[in-house]
């Protein structure tokens, strides 16, 4: 039996292509602009990780060391905000941009022009059934951007954040203190994108089907970070 436990619900391994892997998840503090990224990464893997083993690191956490994420009665959304907000679909796995506060971070950290393409193109797609057009256009910096959601451990289920800064600068950072390949992703239960990576040679395919199920935990489970190795 492994010493290890996959959060509730969730699997430990995974097998890709005949080989198995496992996903550790990490516990931590309820992390707060006050900590360092390459310092809380490399605190709470040092006891676990093995030299081959790539470490995925939640999206979220990033931005909220960066400085990032803000309370939602500091964001003061705009009429703009207010109205592209009625074209972005609303997803059961999150708010994303279905939110005039999101939406106004969207549009500091976006751009209006994106936006308003991104806009235009749901308005088309729309009456044909098809769904996501609005972050294809707006890429992976408008669909990392999120709200205040029940689930979400507190004080963030009051809060909006941004997508990290810079997340390949992070991950290479990162990767030059502890010596493992980082991964810096944004994943749910619908979907996984790979924001940020210390190698460019790792597949992003690859890295996807790792992280399908969504092993990772933000809520009770305080795990954003896993740490992924293929078992012998």
């Amino acid at each position: 039996m492994s010493e290890y436990q996959a959060n509730e619900g969730k699997k430990l391994n995974i097998e890709i292509e005949g080989k198995t892997y496992m996903r550790i998840p990490v516990k931590t503090h309820v992390i707060t602009k006050d900590d360092v990224i390459d310092a809380t990464i490399d605190k709470y893997t040092k006891n676990i990780r093995q030299e081959g083993d790539i470490i995925f690191v939640s999206e979220k956490i990033i931005a909220i060391m960066q400085g990032r994420s803000f309370p939602i009665d500091e964001i003061k959304p705009t009429a703009m905000a207010r109205f592209l907000v009625k074209f972005v679909y609303k997803s059961p796995y999150g708010i994303g941009l279905g939110s005039p506060y999101t939406m106004q971070l969207a549009i500091q950290d976006v751009g209006l022009f994106k936006l308003f393409l991104g806009c235009i193109a749901a308005a088309l797609t729309k009456p044909f059934g098809v769904r996501g057009a609005f972050y294809k256009i707006c890429g992976a910096k408008a669909a990392a951007i999120d709200g205040p959601c029940d689930y979400t451990i507190p004080p963030y289920n009051r809060y909006a954040k941004m997508a990290p800064k810079n997340p390949d600068k992070v991950a290479l950072s990162v990767k030059k203190k502890i010596g493992n390949d980082i991964i810096v992703l944004d994943a749910n239960d619908l979907n996984v994108e790979i924001l940020g990576k210390s190698n460019k040679k790792l597949n992003n395919k690859f890295l996807k089907a790792l992280f399908k199920d969504n092993p990772l935990g933000q809520a009770s489970q305080q795990t954003p970070i896993a740490i992924v190795r293929l078992n012998s």
